[in-house]
């Protein structure tokens, strides 16, 4: 843009607080931390009881880690008013949802930012909860809530879907406990080259029982419209997807295809080198 326009320099958009119903109105900077003081947008002084209208009581503080921005991890105090119904005496804090889930550490726009930052960054939760001035757990119990929220909850993921792909992961590396969980992608997309493939579900363990069972919790519709199923050489895979998905036709997806063609191309070139060479690997 060769002539910019320019407006007033607002903390509250730049920020993104007004998506959540926040107006800064301060700011500390420090070496190692950005704080930024709010107060609400909207109006709650309605009891929630009665209807009776609220007189204020007195304030207190919400904190709530945000996105950071540059360097330093930014927190939100956001001050509050507590009211008093005059009808029947009800006391209720200025209600936060649009900022934050109730006793949440981490607002909405930052959970946003570190499911993104996870999943398109490929940052580790230990980095999110470093910028975010939070603990291990706090970020990974509010990373993986979020994630269901939005990838697991949402009623349309699986519409429009025809072709699908599964596959195992090993997401443990411990001793204990099933190292495995079996990953369901979208492969629409894909083969309608409309764009990339899409996660569709994960379930722990890896075997015919677990995706036999996640099969026949979809619909008798959706299944009845899935076309293709891609999955490695697993037969209980293969076999599930028969019994759940009589119609659907089983494909080896190309990975394994490469990787087969090859081990085999690989067992041929060891055994003419052996009936060549003998096994010392030299003529002699």
């Amino acid at each position: 843009m060769d002539q910019p326009t320019f407006s007033a320099p607002d903390l509250t958009t730049f920020c993104h607080l007004d998506t959540l119903n926040l107006s800064c109105v301060g700011q500390q900077l420090t070496e190692h931390e950005a704080l930024l003081l709010c107060t609400p947008t909207n109006t709650d002084d309605w009891c929630r009881k009665c209807g009776g209208h609220g007189a204020p009581r007195d304030t207190v503080t919400r904190r709530l880690a945000h996105e950071p921005f540059g360097h330093r991890p930014t927190t939100l105090h956001i001050r509050l008013r507590r009211y008093k119904c005059l009808e029947c005496g009800h006391v209720w804090r200025h209600d936060t949802a649009a900022a934050a889930p109730a006793r949440a550490k981490i607002s909405r726009t930052g959970l946003a930012w570190a499911l993104r930052a996870l999943v398109v960054d490929h940052a580790t939760v230990s980095v999110i909860a470093k910028k975010l001035a939070v603990s291990w757990h706090t970020a990974n119990d509010a990373i993986l809530a979020e994630g269901h929220r939005v990838l697991i909850d949402d009623p349309t993921r699986f519409d429009g879907v025809t072709v699908i792909g599964v596959d195992e992961h090993v997401w443990r590396h411990t001793q204990r406990g099933d190292k495995y969980v079996t990953v369901i992608i979208d492969l629409t997309p894909v083969r309608d080259k409309t764009g990339p493939a899409r996660l569709l579900d994960m379930i722990e363990g890896r075997s015919k029982a677990e995706f036999k069972t996640w099969l026949a919790e979809r619909s008798q519709e959706w299944r009845d419209g899935i076309e293709v199923v891609a999955m490695d050489g697993f037969t209980g895979f293969k076999t599930a997807a028969a019994e759940e998905l009589p119609t659907a036709v089983e494909v080896m997806d190309p990975f394994h295809v490469v990787k087969l063609a090859g081990d085999g191309l690989d067992d041929v070139r060891r055994r003419v080198q052996q009936e060549t060479l003998d096994h010392r690997g030299e003529e002699g």
